[in-house]
């Protein structure tokens, strides 16, 4: 546990699972007292479980939250809050559905948690008049809330959980119902309210733009585990992986070659870069962002050429598409048209050029030895490339082991039965001349296939992989 004298919330090595599925695994994760926190993912990535343990809805199977507690005499401390329910916490929760009751109107809707907790009649009014010019509805006190807009109807939902003097003040998605232009209006009222309120903000969103707008901190996650942690500038500017460069905003994701410190090859060239740790000539990400590439017909210092594909005016910028004169497609944009067929010249600055550890370069699947030219491989059998045992004699059935299959080796069927297993395409990153996909087995494992072939998220597929396409490694080759 760090400082908590500048915490209002500790989470420890918290882990939830809904039968065989695991939500959440081994989450660690501090809030400072006053901070603008966004948890941010797709859908089925934890964020709401997350937030409804602490609010607590729920309970975790593992792991502690720790949060800061006025004690007797005016002291603080810090309590494990399991086992506390959700009322007595310090806390509370605006909801996506605002869960407002129709028949009271504004003003008892907002009164109502300070009538229950017996809080005097004058202390009542002042409070919640106070918090009605907070959120701009001094003027709807007496209003039936079913005849509010959607706008409305939250304001008075964020009214009723602020007028409690919560610690913290949890948000599941509170804007989604919104249209966009009252989603974009909310967001800046949000942030007004967050600033004079001084409490903190716990908000849930899978909103790229939400989070990046709102945040002070903003939490990325994916498939149950935090992904990254830092400020919006920072998970803009520095991604730590594939996934995080993909979801937060538009990016150029390209395979590259990491020559040296300071210099990369992508797209079939070098570029100098601020980069240094990678090792040399090792495989790297790189992740370009498409306003950071420019373009000109007669562009001085240009690093390499291309044609453009496409153009079209996005309101602020042109988007535009251009194949390099590598064979690799780039999304960029600029303030200046660029008339598609037309060759232009490009550069990109050093510090534009993000360097990232690929996270994989193969698969690499943990198998079980049926025969010595036979595993079992996501609950299936597979034939495979004939095993060759380190000591004398043949491979012993039931030797764990695992798999290496290269990711252009993996074939997507458009039939399940066509496989020798079958999946779901589960995520599709478009990495410049070809698609790198996960694909979740039914096993629930999951498997990594570069192809040219354009299968949307969700997808059900055949998975086949051929016989010489499999090579397996035992567990005393893996210790060499």
């Amino acid at each position: 546990m760090g400082d908590q004298n500048n915490y209002i919330i500790d989470i420890e090595h918290l882990s939830k699972s809904f039968g065989d599925n695991q939500v959440l695994k081994d989450i660690s994760l501090y809030i400072r007292k006053g901070e603008f926190v966004t948890l941010l993912g797709p859908s089925g990535c934890g964020k709401t479980t997350l937030l409804r343990m602490i609010a607590g809805f729920l309970q975790p199977d593992e792991g502690t939250i720790m949060m800061e507690w006025d004690s007797k005499g005016g002291k603080t401390e810090f309590r494990d809050v399991a086992g506390i329910p959700p009322h007595q916490r310090p806390l509370n929760t605006v909801f996506q559905r605002y869960a407002l009751f129709p028949h009271l109107d504004v003003y008892d809707n907002i009164a109502f948690g300070l009538k229950l907790h017996g809080v005097p009649k004058d202390e009542i009014d002042t409070r919640v008049r106070k918090v009605l010019k907070l959120v701009s509805m001094s003027d709807y006190e007496d209003r039936d809330v079913e005849s509010l807009s959607g706008g409305q109807q939250q304001r008075v939902a964020i009214a009723r959980a602020i007028v409690n003097r919560p610690k913290v003040l949890l948000l599941d998605e509170p804007l989604a119902a919104l249209d966009l232009k009252m989603r974009q209006d909310m967001q800046l009222e949000l942030k007004e309210m967050h600033q004079k309120l001084g409490i903190t903000f716990i908000y849930v969103t899978h909103d790229q733009s939400e989070a990046l707008t709102l945040s002070d901190t903003v939490v990325v996650m994916n498939e149950g585990k935090i992904q990254q942690i830092g400020t919006p500038t920072d998970i803009y500017n520095e991604p730590v992986n594939s996934f995080v460069a993909d979801f937060i905003g538009e990016s150029n994701i390209l395979n590259g070659t990491m020559v040296h410190d300071r210099k990369v090859n992508f797209i079939g060239h070098d570029f100098e870069c601020v980069d240094e740790g990678f090792g040399e000539n090792n495989p790297v990400d790189v992740v370009i962002r498409p306003e950071d590439v420019y373009l000109g017909y007669e562009l001085e210092g240009a690093q390499f050429s291309g044609t453009v594909k496409s153009c079209v005016f996005k309101g602020v910028h042109y988007e535009m598409y251009v194949d390099t004169d590598s064979g690799n497609e780039l999304q960029i944009q600029d303030y200046d048209a660029f008339e598609p067929g037309r060759t232009v010249q490009m550069l990109i600055h050093p510090d534009d050029i993000q360097v990232m550890k690929k996270e994989r370069v193969e698969n690499v699947i943990d198998c079980k030895v049926i025969d010595e030219t036979h595993i079992e491989m996501f609950g299936e059998e597979f034939e495979c490339k004939p095993i060759h045992s380190t000591g004398s004699g043949s491979v012993e059935s039931g030797t764990q082991a695992k798999a290496h299959i290269q990711f252009s080796k993996v074939d997507l069927m458009d039939h399940e039965e066509e496989g020798n297993e079958s999946g779901e395409v589960w995520f599709i990153l478009y990495k410049g001349n070809h698609y790198h996909l996960t694909v979740k087995t039914e096993s629930g494992e999951y498997v990594y296939v570069d192809t040219n072939d354009i299968w949307d998220k969700g997808d059900l597929v055949g998975i086949k992989i051929l016989p010489e396409d499999i090579t397996v490694e035992t567990a005393d080759e893996q210790e060499k």
